[in-house]
This record gives structure tokens, C-alpha cells and sequence, in this order.
């Protein structure tokens, strides 16, 4: 007998008539013996129609409401999907995040899951109903009522999966697993039927958004496989995270990818003196800010210039602790940028063979691109640029590495 953790995203959802399709799928594998958890994210556009509601009373609502008026999403289309198995004569329930035991830290609108019991998913599942969890949401030690932001759904289902020892965590969405490059914006771009959790993980990184880096991470920490498919494809093809990497036996480049959710923050005139990164950084990872790209000029006449990049929808919080923190240090100016974008080249090795980042610099140059910012990690290079440049960007590296086949 297989258990089965799936999640079906937003678009999978979207209307009634999908959802009982998805009833219907689901319920000819569970007739063949299969048990199943199903996580699913709200319907359609309906979290964005949420925080309309609320920036219709408020320019800045509380974070707290924020999470409890979201997390109603989620419960509204794990209720209809358990009505549907109904209507089919299965047995089913719906849990909300703190039914099914997810505890998470008190981070409210991006809280991170600290733990799950399942016992309450394993008793129902034992009694062969099928279980479905609202996803993006859990409960915190003051029993507040919190979501975990972008890619909660899917690290839901991972985390889930992980702590039942499930035999595959499967993310079903509107395309057919994972592509080379965006499919929207390269035409032909091949899919991958195999790719280790290590470059999944830098992939989605660093903008690929077919599945959330949290939820790849998790996934790799469990060793839990995630097959990730198309929710109403007849043919069942997808792409299997599983394993660690050969670095010898496959091509060096297996995706190319972009994010344009990106900002930069720079501060000129900082002191030039040790321990000065940690009281920036610092102050910015309590208030719960993640940083990306740091960097820092060298010292001149006792002063430096440092840029790192944050999240765009995160820069305006970011620049209020960060122009506080300046004023303490007697920093000279502060300033934000929210014009730019990311883009990156993934695989196995890249690091340690010699040519890609010096072709990959080349191709941007040839197609007008200007790098603003570089960093390097063992399987990917990443060049920040302007927004403007991103899909010329993704044509001169799509043609440099895998058209060319250069990896």
C-alpha cells in the first residue's frame, strides 16, 4: 500500500468544476488501494482578492488579521474537495493547518513550520478516509493562527510527507513538470524528467517557480522524493527531485532561471571597521528580512560602500531598519533600487569547471545585457540586471548553453 501526499496549487483549484475533477482522479487510485493526504491551496485569484478586501480598509493592515482573513482561502477549497469525495462515497475530512498538527514559529504573513504531529492525519488515514490539509497555514505556541507566505502550500505538503514517511510527495500544477528555462518566455525549452534535489533547490533559488525552495529543501533534508506534474495532463509527465548529483555523468547546465522579484540596498560611507556587517544584517534578520547578495567595496579613507538585495516586496521594510541602522553608524546615505532581476545558470560542477561563468558574462555582454552584480555558488552563477533586460537575458544564455549545447 502507498501513501501519497499530493498538492494541487491555485489553478488546479480554481473553479468547482476543476476540483471535482480532481475528486474524481484521486478516487480511482484510492479504489485501487492507495491511502492519501491532499493539500490545496486556495481557489484562483481568491488570496489576491483577499488582501484587496483588506487594502480597502487599510493602507497597512495588521499582520495578524492579515494571516487569520488568508487563511480562509485554503479552508474554503480543502471543504470542497472533501464534499466532492463525499458525493463519490469515499469517506474524507478536511483539517485546517492547526488540525493537522503544524506548529510554526510566530512570524506572522512568512512563518516557518517548527513542527507537525500527524497523529490526527494517521488516525483518520488508518480508518481509509481520505484526509485533505488547507495548505499555507498553521498555529503557533500562543495558538495564533498563521500562514507561511510564498510557497506555503507546497512546503505544507513536503513537511507532511516528511513527518508520515510518505512514499512520494506529488506537486500538481499547470505545467508539466520542470523546464529548462520558463517555457512562457523561451519557446522549445525541453522538459527535465530527472534532476537532483541540490540543483532543484538552486532552481527554484533563484526564481524558477514551479515549486518553492522550501519546500525542495525540506525535501532534500527527508529524503523525500517530489514528483511534479501537470493536474489534468493525460500523458502523467513530470519531473522526479530525488538523489544527489553525479557530477560527472550529466551536462553541466540543467536550467536556466530568473527573478524579478529583486531589489538592492545600498549604504555609502559605512565605518570600515570589524563587525560592522553584523549590526546591519543582524537587526534585518530578527525583523524576519532575508538578505541575498552582499557587496561590499573596499575600504577608502576609513569608509565603505555595501549592496546587498532583498526581496522587492520586502525593500520598504528593509530600507526603514536599514536607514536606522545607518544613522547609528553614521553611514553618509541610504538608498533602494527596485528595478532589477536575477538571472542564473544551474548544474552540477559548474564551480569547478573552467569556461561557464566567462561564456555566460559573454553572452550577456553580446546581447547588450549590463551585469550590475555577480555571485557563484558550487551549481549555479548568478548575474544581477535590470528588469528590462531579463528576457534578452534568458535568449543569449538559452542559446549560449543549452541550444549550443555548451554544457
Amino acid at each position: 500500500m502507498t501513501l501519497r501526499v499530493q498538492k494541487y496549487g491555485g489553478t488546479s483549484v480554481s473553479t468547482t468544476n476543476n476540483i471535482k475533477k480532481i475528486a474524481e482522479k484521486i478516487a480511482e487510485d484510492y479504489s485501487k488501494g492507495d491511502d492519501f493526504v491532499i493539500v490545496v491551496s486556495a481557489m484562483g485569484e481568491t488570496t489576491d482578492e483577499l488582501i484587496n478586501l483588506a487594502k480597502q480598509i487599510s493602507d497597512n493592515p495588521d499582520l495578524r488579521e492579515m494571516d487569520k482573513i488568508l487563511s480562509t482561502g485554503e479552508n474554503i477549497s480543502s471543504s470542497l474537495l472533501a464534499m466532492c469525495f463525499h458525493n463519490l462515497g469515499i469517506e474524507a475530512l478536511s483539517l485546517t493547518g492547526a488540525q493537522a498538527g503544524i506548529s510554526t514559529d510566530s512570524f506572522f504573513s512568512k512563518a516557518a513550520i517548527s513542527d507537525i504531529d500527524p497523529a490526527r492525519i494517521i488516525l483518520e488515514i488508518e480508518q481509509r478516509k481520505i484526509v485533505v490539509v488547507a495548505g499555507f497555514q498553521g498555529i503557533n505556541d500562543e495558538k495564533e493562527l498563521t500562514t507561511l507566505g510564498r510557497g506555503g502550500s507546497d512546503t505544507t505538503a513536503v513537511a507532511i510527507a516528511a513527518s508520515m514517511g510518505a512514499d512520494i510527495c506529488e506537486i500538481y500544477t499547470d505545467v508539466e513538470g520542470v523546464y529548462e528555462a520558463d517555457p512562457r518566455l523561451i519557446p522549445n525549452v525541453s522538459r527535465i524528467d530527472r534532476i537532483s534535489y541540490e540543483e532543484m533547490l538552486e532552481l527554484s533559488s533563484e526564481g524558477a517557480q514551479v515549486i518553492h525552495s522550501r519546500a525542495v529543501e525540506l525535501a532534500m533534508v527527508n529524503k523525500t522524493p517530489i514528483f511534479v506534474g501537470s493536474t489534468f495532463s493525460e500523458n502523467k509527465l513530470g519531473t522526479l527531485i530525488q538523489g544527489s548529483i553525479d557530477m560527472e555523468n550529466h551536462s553541466k547546465v540543467r536550467g536556466i532561471t530568473h527573478d524579478r522579484n529583486v531589489a538592492r540596498i545600498t549604504v555609502s560611507g559605512v565605518p570600515d571597521v570589524p563587525g560592522i556587517a553584523a549590526k546591519i544584517f543582524a537587526p534585518l534578520a530578527d525583523s524576519g528580512i532575508s538578505v541575498d547578495i552582499i557587496v561590499q567595496n573596499t575600504g577608502f579613507e576609513g569608509q565603505s560602500d555595501m549592496s546587498f538585495t532583498v526581496s522587492e516586496d520586502s525593500l520598504d521594510n528593509a530600507l526603514v531598519h536599514t536607514e536606522a541602522i545607518a544613522t547609528e553608524l553614521g553611514a553618509r546615505n541610504v538608498t533602494g533600487d527596485a528595478s532589477l532581476a536575477k538571472v542564473s545558470i544551474v548544474g552540477a560542477g559548474l564551480q569547478n569547471s573552467p569556461g561557464y561563468a566567462g561564456t555566460m558574462f559573454k553572452a550577456l555582454d553580446l546581447a547588450g545585457v549590463n551585469i550590475e552584480m555577480i555571485t557563484t555558488a558550487e551549481i549555479s552563477i548568478t548575474c544581477v540586471i535590470k528588469q528590462e533586460s531579463v528576457e534578452a537575458a534568458l535568449n543569449a544564455l538559452n542559446e549560449a548553453f543549452l541550444v549550443n549545447n555548451t554544457s
